[in-house]
């Protein structure tokens, strides 16, 4: 069958990541998921309003129109049809974060995202009382935060959900969430792939006064697993997605998920003793474990796949975005000698020059952190560039500190998942980083002393992630571990680095100046 036929007949799905700076819109074959038929896309960023980070609400919907119509010309100019209908629909965003609404689905207080790290206390209290890591940018400790300060709107929550549950419920609505998104919420009990009944007691006694006479779990998403029935389109929601009013409604869609879940579907990686690391505005890695952890660690969130395995994740708020002002920088240099690169361009001549840099960096540090880095031990975030007189102030130097920076707070909690032991059969890398191959590859497996694969699918994301989840949704059920093995990945070409000795001893070398360093960057935040 021809693309145009297929797109004509609806045998595709449409898969919508809403990730940090970047709305994505993907269009695959719902038969071969591997085979991607359109996209689209819409930059946009968050605001840091009144000491928090934060998106409008208006512009989630402009961002997301945007990225489908988008998707919808590209559909145009490359199979000459347009987009009435498609098989699915999935929606995928950034995780956490705090989005509540009244019962008459009012916006009660400014969307609280994942990267605000101003509950501590709360965070502290739910971890002692649960036995499970309750991270900062964990839903149930954002809104256990609002009831220790006293927020009037805390009675009035009706629903507390997540990005892609919120748009996911405006599209259905249904106030329903993928269980690797829910485990960002609230913890999940892995027999039962909903959340933990013990927990949602525990925390009902805690929080009774403020929930006035409701349970925690009433005001929290339905959890779903991976193939389950979430709902369709509305009329309403048609409008909002579409409103040239081309696409039409009544069209399945799968449980929403987060960028987390996303990712391990796209790398394959969903199965025990595997794993992935996902790079952009912030750094994750995630590993599918085989055995319970032996105890609690801060550095470690229990999650979950979207088919509710546990999961062992490392998050680091701060990503690739420092990386990204050092290219801005130097790619303006290179206009002003008069010189036409463009980002593509600028990035791929850094990342080829840090390969001739000493193996430790030559002394330099760099320092990622633009938001506050829990596992670091920062409450806010100071971007620094630290050297010793004696460094060797090198471009290949400065440049190699700068990828080993990225790697180096997600370095400081995998080293704490190794020593619990957790079996690693593959790790796969993606992100817009690493498609300039074997460079920042190079620099992870060093970093992880491990190696890292980085597949086809490496600059894909989210929006193909979940764009599989929706073509599974309308699959026989193999489960979804076998369904990438048998229809997704199979025949997947990809490229492994092993890790360089010389790079894996320069890497330490560098990781322990960095451990040290840390005290810097936390008196530059005292004093800044």
């Amino acid at each position: 069958m021809t693309p145009a036929e297929t797109i004509r007949r609806g045998r595709t799905t449409l898969g919508i990541e809403l990730g940090s700076t970047r709305i994505k819109a993907c269009l695959v074959d719902a038969d071969e998921p591997a085979r991607r038929l359109a996209a689209g896309g819409h930059e946009w960023q968050n605001a840091f309003v009144d000491r928090t980070w934060t998106y409008a609400l208006d512009d989630v919907w402009r961002g997301v129109q945007a990225a489908y119509a988008d998707l919808a010309a590209d559909v145009e100019r490359r199979h000459g049809v347009r987009l009435e209908r498609v098989g699915a629909i999935g929606v995928s965003a950034m995780m956490h974060g705090y989005l509540v609404f009244d019962a008459d689905g009012e916006l009660l207080v400014p969307f609280r995202t994942w990267r605000n790290t101003t509950t501590g206390a709360a965070a502290a209290e739910l971890t002692a009382l649960f036995g499970v890591n309750i991270p900062l940018r964990w839903s149930i400790a954002h809104f256990h935060q609002a009831v220790l300060d006293g927020e009037p709107h805390v009675p009035r929550v009706h629903l507390l959900t997540t990005l892609a549950g919120y748009v996911h419920w405006r599209l259905t609505g249904r106030a329903v969430l993928g269980v690797g998104d829910a485990s960002g919420m609230f913890p999940i009990d892995p027999a039962t792939h909903r959340y933990d009944q013990g927990l949602v007691d525990c925390f009902d006694r805690l929080d009774a006064a403020a929930l006035t006479g409701r349970s925690i779990a009433d005001l929290l998403p339905r959890v779903l697993d991976a193939g389950e029935d979430a709902g369709t389109l509305s009329p309403a929601g048609a409008a909002l997605l579409d409103p040239t009013a081309t696409l039409r409604p009544g069209i399945p869609l799968c449980p929403p998920e987060g960028d987390a879940g996303t990712g391990m579907v796209a790398t394959n990686a969903v199965t025990p003793r595997t794993g992935n690391v996902s790079a952009g505005t912030s750094i994750f890695a995630m590993v599918v474990l085989e055995r319970p952890l032996t105890r609690v660690h801060h550095e470690l969130d229990l999650v979950t796949t979207p088919a509710g395995d546990p999961v062992a994740m490392v998050h680091c708020n701060n990503g690739a975005g420092e990386l990204a002002a050092w290219a801005g920088l130097f790619g303006r240099f290179a206009q002003a000698t008069g010189a036409s690169l463009d980002a593509d361009a600028v990035f791929e001549v850094l990342l080829r020059e840090a390969l001739d840099a000493r193996a430790d960096a030559g002394g330099i540090l760099a320092y990622n952190h633009l938001a506050g880095e829990p596992i670091a031990g920062l409450d806010e975030g100071r971007p620094l560039l630290v050297r010793t007189p004696e460094a060797e102030l090198t471009l290949a130097n400065l440049m190699r500190a700068q990828f080993y920076g990225l790697f180096g707070t997600l370095s400081l909690g995998m080293r704490v998942l190794t020593a619990e032991g957790a079996g690693i059969d593959r790790m796969v890398a993606h992100g817009g980083v690493f498609r300039t191959a074997g460079v920042a590859q190079r620099f992870l497996a060093a970093a992880l002393d491990a190696p890292v694969l980085v597949g086809e699918t490496a600059a894909e994301g989210g929006a193909w992630g979940i764009a599989v989840l929706a073509a599974y949704l309308l699959s026989p059920r193999a489960g979804l571990g076998r369904y990438l093995d048998e229809h997704v990945f199979r025949g997947a070409d990809g490229e492994l680095a092993s890790p360089d000795p010389d790079d894996v001893a320069g890497y330490a070398a560098y990781l322990e100046r960095y451990r040290s360093g840390l005290a810097v960057e936390a008196a530059a935040v005292t004093a800044l």
